[in-house]
């Protein structure tokens, strides 16, 4: 009798058992045989003889397929391996062949799904960079400029810091690095972060809220202020650095901002958040305990 590990399994078989699978809620490893033979419009004995008479070789064609046996697919295992690697050694020394051990799937599953190891990554980098949350945020005709300043910040310093921390381990692997495999995934999505940001920042613009400022530079500075913080927070864990409390970072940096960029006439609104006096708020409460 074929072992698991030699028997190809017909395709209109592992379909069904995934089809079996999804229309039950439950993983193809916890569908009786009997509801997959019935799927695939066949007889149990037919569906055994067809893999092989080995339930193992239906899960092994099932887990190439790109679906886990037990439910998560494997392109959610292979995000979430790549993510924690990336978070813990730097985007530049992981490869396909450790992601595939920690997801506990084989290279071929990896290829099938992802193609390359830069698909790969663009596809962790989509899940845990805060972009998507930024486009809604730019994107709420609701909120006033400084709410959507302060929104900014929250969210970024959200999205920067929440483990597994992959944009961070990007962001230094692209400094080091400047044409390495990180250059082309911020190439890649740098675009779409500048569209959102840049449209809101002409609308600010054109509305008279904002000084008449190249729009690159005021993006420049709404972003790098806390990217560098973040970039150096990660190095501050190390060397038992003292650091503010990111709720105050993120006031501190609105108020900088908005103080810059923001027209004369339109800064009685920001005073209570100008960093001067907040960092003086935070000092006297400091020294206060």
């Amino acid at each position: 009798m074929s072992t698991s590990a030699e028997f190809d399994v017909p395709d209109g078989l592992v379909a069904a058992a995934i089809r079996a699978a999804q229309q039950r809620g439950r993983g193809v490893a916890d569908v009786p045989l009997s509801v997959i033979a019935q799927t695939a419009g066949v007889s149990r004995s037919t569906l055994l003889r067809r893999m092989g008479g080995s339930r193992g070789a239906l899960d092994d064609a099932v887990r190439r397929a790109g679906v886990d046996p037990g439910g998560k697919s494997v392109r959610e295992r292979a995000i979430e391996a790549g993510a924690q690697l990336i978070g813990e050694r730097g985007l530049a020394t992981v490869t396909l062949e450790m992601v595939a051990e920690a997801a506990h799937c084989s290279m071929p599953s990896l290829h099938a799904i992802f193609g390359t190891r830069d698909r790969l990554c663009a596809a962790i980098y989509e899940r845990y960079s805060p972009l998507a949350d930024l486009v809604s945020l730019f994107a709420d005709p609701t909120a006033s400029f400084e709410q959507t300043v302060a929104g900014f910040y929250r969210t970024m310093a959200e999205g920067l810091t929440r483990e597994p921390q992959v944009v961070p381990a990007m962001l230094a692997d692209l400094l080091g690095s400047p044409q390495g495999p990180a250059a082309q995934i911020f190439a890649d999505y740098f675009p779409r972060a500048r569209s959102s940001v840049g449209g809101w920042l002409e609308q600010q613009l054109r509305s008279g809220r904002i000084r008449d400022l190249p729009i690159p530079l005021v993006i420049e500075l709404l972003i790098a202020p806390l990217v560098v913080h973040v970039l150096l927070r990660r190095a501050a864990r190390e060397t038992r650095w003292d650091v503010a409390d990111l709720q105050h970072v993120c006031a501190v940096f609105t108020g900088a901002f908005l103080h810059a960029v923001a027209r004369p006439g339109d800064r009685s609104d920001t005073r209570s958040q100008h960093p001067r006096q907040s960092a003086t708020r935070h000092g006297e409460h400091k020294r206060s305990k």
